[in-house]
């Protein structure tokens, strides 16, 4: 077979990548993979580090590979409690393969004898070691605590797990310059309509594709976004330029079930689609920051707040649980700093 694999880091994430030259046969074959996925960026395809993947691509099989038996049926165990309390298949997903980094790795111990100590030593002989990032300690502390919550004959005493000291990274942000541009370099009325929408009503990929038309209350300006991030509904303004869009883009593509749906009419229109259509978009406009969707949400969040909009009401907007995480925006808005006066200029 003409390809190449080997194990990459994606995202901080183990990740086993495979590497060929264009080729639409090996490319079904590989789409046919769980979570397969295509890195724009990095230019392979790329899909999870589990035993199968390695035995298929030949890769070594590293000893701390497999959790034990006991750790097998935990994990399967973990899963249906996950599902029984109705978490999204993602996040499920996300916890199980925390749930099961840490097993694999002390897949020499019972279970139960698995204390606060162990924990400390997997965050600095696995974490830290492999430079994983604070996020994806962060995932692996919330699948501990939450494990061990369902666990009854436990050492680990949850309350006194310790999570890392989180990165203060500030959101990615866009002009308005910047975001027209971009909302305008389309050509194609569908594609335009998707990204001018995520900007306008400052939406997650997620629930951009998961609306339906009845969501768009025209009579009201408003777009209901149906059991959004945390199960939750809220709605959003409507522009009555996004309005506009809308109509003319329903006119033409006349959307069954899904208001953007992709080239089996009834079916959601593909993320990674979405996402080659702005890299598409960008190489127009010439911007070469390395934009992604959640710019765009995170432009409208400080482009509100910039314009006197308050912050609780971004809050809203987004949907966010906390006002910590709204916050960060004012990090951002250059409104009051731009205001600043710099000494040099006095010089």
């Amino acid at each position: 077979m003409n390809w190449k694999a080997k194990i990459v880091l994606y995202k901080k994430v183990p990740r086993i990548a495979i590497y060929f030259e264009k080729n639409a046969t090996l490319i079904a074959r590989i789409k046919s993979f769980e979570d397969a996925r295509w890195s724009a960026s990095n230019k392979y395809w790329h899909l999870p580090d589990t035993e199968a993947n390695r035995l298929h691509f030949k890769l070594p099989l590293a000893h701390t590979l497999v959790p034990t038996e006991e750790g097998i049926a935990s994990i399967e165990t973990f899963k249906k409690y996950l599902l029984s309390k109705r978490y999204s298949p993602k996040t499920i997903a996300t916890y199980s393969d925390a749930l099961k980094s840490f097993l694999t790795f002390y897949n020499t111990k019972i279970i139960k004898d698995i204390t606060n100590e162990d924990v400390i030593i997997f965050n600095n002989d696995f974490i830290l070691k492999n430079k994983f990032s604070s996020s994806y300690q962060n995932q692996i502390v919330n699948a501990i605590k939450l494990y061990f919550k369902i666990v009854k004959d436990t050492a680990i005493e949850i309350d006194k797990i310790h999570r890392p000291k989180r990165e203060k990274v500030l959101p990615n942000v866009l002009s308005k310059e910047e975001i027209k541009l971009i909302i305008n370099s389309p050509t194609n009325l569908k594609h335009k309509t998707m990204l001018s929408l995520i900007y306008s009503c400052g939406l997650r990929c997620g629930e951009l594709l998961a609306l339906q038309p009845h969501h768009i209350d025209s009579k009201r300006n408003i777009v209901l976004l149906k059991n959004s991030k945390g199960k939750k509904d809220r709605i959003v303004p409507l522009s009555p330029k996004i309005l506009e869009l809308l109509r003319d883009y329903y006119k033409v593509y006349k959307p069954k079930i899904y208001l953007f749906e992709g080239l089996n009419a009834g079916q959601p229109y593909d993320a990674r689609s979405l996402q080659q259509v702005l890299k598409q978009a960008l190489q127009k406009t010439g911007i070469k920051k390395p934009v992604t969707l959640h710019w765009l949400r995170h432009s409208y969040a400080t482009h509100l707040l910039e314009s006197g909009t308050d912050l609780r009401y971004i809050q809203e907007l987004l949907g966010h649980n906390s006002s910590k995480t709204t916050e960060i925006y004012t990090h951002v808005s250059t409104k009051s700093i731009q205001q600043i006066k710099s000494p040099f200029d006095d010089l």
